[in-house]
């Protein structure tokens, strides 16, 4: 059964700001979801992830500044951790007042984990609960976790001409300020992806991006043009970690990892979860999944995301 959705474009922070809800019950819980990237709407993907919905919860899926439908509607309007920090704040108001709720649920994925990890920092009385999945904890760690396994790999398949590849790439990972910065970390995540070390963009995937009841130019051309025109805020990404805040959380914290997720490795987020200190805390290891976690596998995802609404009822 396909869940009905409703979309809206809003004004939020001077932008026009494309959304996506699924709606359930009133008094439901209601989850904010934050995509990756920067620049990766994930608005497509909300018809599957939400499939076999019940109606215990309400999902809310947006695009961000620079990002799928928002970009198209706004292609002058630049993004930066700031306003994209600023934009997040107005939505979840925005969002808050539309299901009338004091409080909901954050939920990040990948670099929308950086959002949403501040967020719940700063701002957690509009937070019932944090939930990180493929949770970046720091960005430098990350990538040099990154590089060593496809190295290791690399090595381990006896592959001359990849290692001159990888070798092309330079240093890594490379200054903020390095001109070439978003050329090495697109390269490496290829190389990632051939390896399955990271996201394949196979015919599959593609499939599941056609079949998307919202996609559409506008979508596509997000898609493709929200890389560069986040170059900036990847940048300040560079400079980005967890562990310069302290490890206390006003509301429970829940991670749900994919077990064989080498982007945002999954090892350095356990690390970091076992510092935690929240009223609640659990994570989640699903099976056979990587850094598209939900993607990757729907069913698990699912039964850890109704474990956690059921424990935030």
């Amino acid at each position: 059964m396909k869940p009905n959705y409703i979309e809206e474009t809003i004004a939020i922070n001077g932008i026009e700001e494309y959304m996506i809800h699924y709606q359930g019950a009133k008094d439901n819980p209601v989850i904010l979801f934050l995509h990756g990237g920067p620049g990766s709407s994930e608005s497509v993907f909300a018809y599957y992830i939400e499939s076999g919905w019940t109606a215990n919860h309400s999902s809310v899926y947006y695009d961000q500044r620079g990002s799928g439908k928002t970009y198209y509607q706004n292609k002058n309007a630049i993004p930066t951790m700031d306003n994209l920090k600023e934009d997040l704040l107005q939505t979840v108001l925005y969002v808050k007042k539309k299901y009338q709720t004091e409080k909901i649920i954050i939920l990040g994925h990948s670099f929308g984990t950086v959002l949403g990890s501040m967020f719940a920092k700063e701002h957690p009385e509009h937070v019932l609960c944090y939930i990180g999945v493929g949770q970046v904890i720091d960005i430098i760690e990350n990538e040099e976790v990154c590089y060593s396994k496809l190295a290791g790999t690399i090595d381990s398949a006896e592959n001359e001409k990849d290692k001159e590849k990888l070798s092309a790439i330079g240093v890594y990972p490379p200054k903020s300020d390095d001109d070439n910065l978003l050329k090495k970390m697109n390269m490496l995540r290829k190389m990632q992806g051939k390896y399955n070390l990271g996201i394949k963009i196979d015919w599959n995937l593609v499939k599941l991006i056609l079949k998307s009841p919202v996609i559409g130019w506008p979508e596509i051309l997000g898609q493709i043009k929200g890389m560069k025109v986040n170059d900036g805020v990847f940048r300040e990404l560079w400079d980005y970690s967890l562990y310069a805040y302290n490890s206390e959380y006003a509301m429970p914290v829940y991670y749900i990892l994919g077990e064989n997720d080498n982007e945002t490795p999954t090892e350095i987020a356990e690390k970091y979860f076992k510092t935690i200190i929240a009223p609640e805390k659990k994570i989640y290891l699903i099976k056979n999944a990587g850094h598209m976690t939900m993607l990757d596998n729907l069913t698990d995802y699912q039964i850890a995301l109704k474990d956690i609404l059921e424990r935030n009822s």
